[in-house]
Order: C-alpha cells, then structure tokens, then sequence
C-alpha cells in the first residue's frame, strides 16, 4: 500500500470504529504548549539530519559516594575527594570550584548557575574565576528550575537562547564551547524528547549567527515538578521514563534526582542511580546520536517546538534581552501564567498522578495563590497541591 493510500484508509477505518465522520474532533489530544499534534503521521515535511550529541556515550552521573567508586565513571561534586582520576566530575559547589587544580587528563564540568535570577544579573566574578580554570566545559546556563517553576517547554529553551546570547554579549561568541546546559526532564514523554533535539537545532542557529557550528552540551536530569511525597514507586517509573526521554533525545549526561522528595537515604541514592543502568545496559538506549531519527511524531513536534522556541527568543531579544525582561518581571510574569494552567489541570484531573489526585489518599488541598507567586521563579511540584 503507497503513502497516498495510508491516510484515507486510516479515515475510514476510524470513521466506522467510532461512528462518527468527525473523528478528528474526537481524537484530538489538548496540550499546554500549542503544539499541534495529530493523531496519525504517514510522513513528515521536512525530515532532519541526524542530531548530532557532543559525547559519545552517555554520561551516567551519580551522587559521589566511595562504595561507587570502581564502578561508576562520572559524578557529581558537593565536596572534595582525592584520586579521582580518569574519572568525569560534575562540580556542584562553588567553593570546591575555587580549590579544584585539575590535571590535564581529568574532565571536569561546572554546574554551578552563573546567573542570579532573583537581582537579575550575571556573577562576573564567578564567570571569569571559572573560565581560568581548566575545566572542559566551565559555565553553567542553568534552566532546570525553569522546568520545576512550571515553564512551558518552548520558554525554557527560548530562555536558555537569551541566557547564551547574554553570556556572548559580555564575554564574546568563544564563550560558547565553553557552556554546558542543565535541563530538567518532564513526564510528557516524546515532547520531552523533542525538547532536547529542538535544543539542538534552535542552539547550533544561534552559534551560527556567530560564524560558529556548535551543538550543546546538554546535562539532563529528572524533573521534580510531577514527583510526590506519598507514593514513592511512582516516582520511580515516572524519572525512569524522563532518563529514557534524555537519553533518546541525545543528552550528554544524565543524573537521576533522588525519589524520595522529602528525605535522601544511601540506598534511595543507589537505587535513583541504577535507573540509568538498567536504561543503558538492558536497553542500550545510551549510546545512539539520535535514536529518535525518523520517527514523523516527534520530528513533527521537534520542529514546532524549536519554531516557537526560537520566535519567544527573538521576542525577548527585541524586548530588551533576558536580564532586563526579569528586572521587569515579564519573564517570571509569562512563566508563572504558565505554571498556574498546568497546575488547573492537576486540580481538575487533566494531568493525572496517581495517589495524588487519582486515588488521592489524603484530603488535603492548597490553593493556586498560596503555591504560586508571579513575581518569583521558584521550583513548585503539582502534588504539594494536596500535601
């Protein structure tokens, strides 16, 4: 059967299945970011290349502990530890940034957010204190609170735009290669996959218009924003599938945030990190560029969302840059308005979490005013609605 055919078939087929000829209304599936999703795909458009990631393999982070010292080989950093060579660091406090001498075969990362949200300014001595050191990738554009403050997906990669267009304009395009992204990962599967490879190519436009060819270094994590406090395997299955979403949408890192909202214990830690192993030794899903190459859904989805990621970035450009708009408080205007209709559809079941407010076991209920503040980007999740 051709392409031509695949279609109508589909139509008809549909059409007696659910007796009606106006399937589409029927079928039609509401999202909060404006994307137009359809509900069946025999091609695409415009197909894309194959999205090229910075690392080969996947890193997989865990949380420095010594009993994982043989057998992991990249980590994150809150204090120093001695002889960890060939090993990949992750650096996560600012202190331990100012002591670390790397040696030359060491890669060392900063995770340490050179932007403060809340005086709406760039920490130029932390920038240029971090770039004197030899770290492969030493400034931090960090957009996972975003996530957790409830952004839309296209806002958080429009933010992350103005954010890099801000570092070039202070310290020059060769600043670029010098960047690493922290991303946090919903629970919206494929458009969370999307995401990463929208990234890429709304990124890589940038770094051309620079006279660059450059493609990010994303650090993926588990998102915060759709976890509770009750009901802690659930948890577990929904970060498994946000490590899913990264590693097929082409991260070059990914950290598993503990399950356990409310407490850390070393074998929730140990348990949060061997979600990536079975993801990348059962599945192999860690090595690929661009597993999700050829899919006509998400390539579908990843265009519309690097369109609408790069037209917000070109509406906050011409509004003054990022840093000005948060001094206006348009920036944590627009995500507030966001956050706040996501949050509706947790209260009226749109989005649904299990123990939460599906089959909730606690009756408890906050209202929208007294988690949310339109003047501040803060991380808020959707369950402690009814915590």
């Amino acid at each position: 059967m051709s392409n031509t055919d695949t279609l109508p078939n589909w139509e008809k087929l549909v059409q007696k299945q659910l007796k009606t000829e106006d399937i589409y209304s029927v079928l039609k599936k509401e999202n909060l970011e404006g994307i137009n999703v359809k509900p069946f795909y025999d091609s695409v458009q415009k197909p894309l290349v194959n999205l090229p990631k910075v690392e080969e393999n996947t890193h997989l982070v865990a949380k420095y502990h010594e009993s994982l010292e043989d057998d992991v080989f990249a980590f994150i950093l809150d204090q120093n530890v001695e002889n960890l060579e060939q090993k990949t660091i992750f650096v996560n406090n600012v202190d331990l940034a100012g002591h670390i001498r790397p040696k030359e075969e060491d890669q060392y990362f900063s995770l340490i957010d050179v932007f403060d949200e809340k005086t709406a300014s760039i920490n130029d001595q932390l920038v240029k204190e971090l770039l004197s050191k030899e770290f492969k990738r030493s400034i931090c554009v960090d957009i996972s609170l975003h996530q957790n403050a409830g952004a839309a997906i296209y806002q958080q990669l429009g933010i992350a735009l103005a954010k890099t267009k801000e570092l070039i304009e202070m310290y020059g395009s060769e600043i670029v290669n010098k960047l690493i992204f922290r991303i946090a990962i919903g629970g919206n599967y494929f458009f969370e996959i999307a995401k990463l490879r929208a990234f890429k190519i709304v990124f890589n436009q940038l770094s051309k218009e620079y006279g660059l060819d450059e493609i990010p270094y994303i650090f993926a994590e588990t998102s915060l924003r759709n976890k509770a406090v009750s009901d802690n395997e659930n948890n577990l299955i929904r970060s498994t599938l946000e490590l899913a979403s990264a590693m097929i949408g082409g991260a070059d890192a990914v950290f598993s945030n503990n399950y356990l909202v409310d407490r850390s214990t070393e074998n929730s830690e140990e348990i949060s990190f061997k979600q990536q192993i079975v993801l990348a030794y059962e599945s192999i899903i860690n090595v690929f560029e661009d597993a999700a190459n050829g899919s006509y859904y998400v390539e579908d989805i990843t265009q519309q969302i690097a369109e609408k990621s790069w037209a917000l970035f070109v509406e906050i450009e011409e509004a003054g840059g990022y840093l000005e708009l948060l001094k206006q408080g348009i920036i944590q205007k627009k995500i507030f308005e966001h956050a706040v209709e996501e949050q509706k559809w947790v209260e009226e079941g749109k989005i649904k979490l299990i123990g939460v407010n599906l089959y909730p076991k606690l009756d408890v209920k906050k209202t929208i005013e007294q988690l949310y503040n339109e003047k501040e980007i803060k991380a808020v999740r959707w369950a402690e609605m009814f915590e």
